[in-house]
């Protein structure tokens, strides 16, 4: 049996020393067969995919036709998308990607329109499938990713990202090829990353989020001497946190990566 894991940060400083978990998930599965190398935590409880639903939506854009290539389209930020002041600038699929730019997943979804955005979510079997969005506001399109109404779990996204690599949804070859294209690449040891973050909050039975209850994603592969794994990492603060925990939960798994494989094995 595999010891269990903890994707807190070391306390080397005062905003690590803040972190402590509600429930958190370490998996990582064999990208071919499927089976868990290592299962730790809280795996099968859905949350908000935040900003790793990137993922699925380059799928839906390229298959659209929505984004062309990975410079492709390069859109201009307009005030009325309302973004924080980093996201004031121009944006194409590789720095959408590497920035988490939501307004241009914003803008990808309302060129979607709801009811084709509907059906790749449904097709895709993604999470819970709910786009309604926040209650009452009619904002699924734009929003329901964002802490609302669209929930997945650890499990539910290792499964996701197999059928990718297996190039096994209904999407085309080119949908593929430029979705793994334009994800973020990192380095863990020896090991080949390609992988997204995502930061939100957990929502109450109201519908409202929890802003004493944030969490941090890193979803995605890796790759080393022709063994590819897939993992999906979630961290559940309690309290308010300083930082963004979707970067401290990457920084912490590509930290660790080698020596959980190494005692995977």
């Amino acid at each position: 049996m595999c010891a269990s894991v903890s994707l807190i940060p070391k306390p080397a400083s005062a905003e690590s020393a803040e972190l402590k978990p509600v429930f958190q998930c370490t998996l990582i599965v064999d990208a071919q067969s499927g089976a868990a190398l290592r299962r730790d935590g809280t795996c099968d409880r859905r949350v908000s995919p935040a900003s790793t639903f990137k993922v699925p939506l380059a799928l839906m854009g390229y298959d659209a036709g929505v984004l062309v290539d990975g410079h492709s389209p390069r859109w201009d930020y307009k005030p009325e998308f309302n973004a924080v002041k980093r996201d004031h600038k121009p944006v194409d699929p590789t720095i959408w990607e590497k920035d988490s730019v939501v307004w241009y997943s914003q803008q990808i979804t309302r060129k979607l329109g709801y009811e084709r955005f509907g059906g790749y979510v449904g097709s895709f079997g993604y999470g819970n499938g709910d786009i309604a969005g926040n209650p009452g506001k009619k904002d699924g399109l734009t929003h329901s990713w964002l802490s609302s109404s669209l929930k997945i779990s650890p499990d539910e996204q290792a499964v996701f990202i197999r059928r990718i690599l297996d190039r096994n949804l209904p999407v085309s070859a080119k949908a593929f090829e430029m979705t793994e294209t334009i994800l973020p690449p990192f380095q863990a040891g020896d090991w080949q990353v390609k992988g997204k973050t995502g930061t939100g909050w957990l929502t109450n039975k109201a519908g409202a989020t929890d802003r004493n209850r944030p969490f941090g994603w890193f979803v995605g592969w890796a790759e080393k001497n022709g063994r590819k794994i897939v993992f999906a990492n979630l961290f559940v603060n309690s309290g308010k946190s300083s930082v963004l925990l979707g970067p401290k939960v990457r920084a912490n798994f590509l930290a660790e990566l080698p020596g959980l494989m190494e005692s995977a094995n």
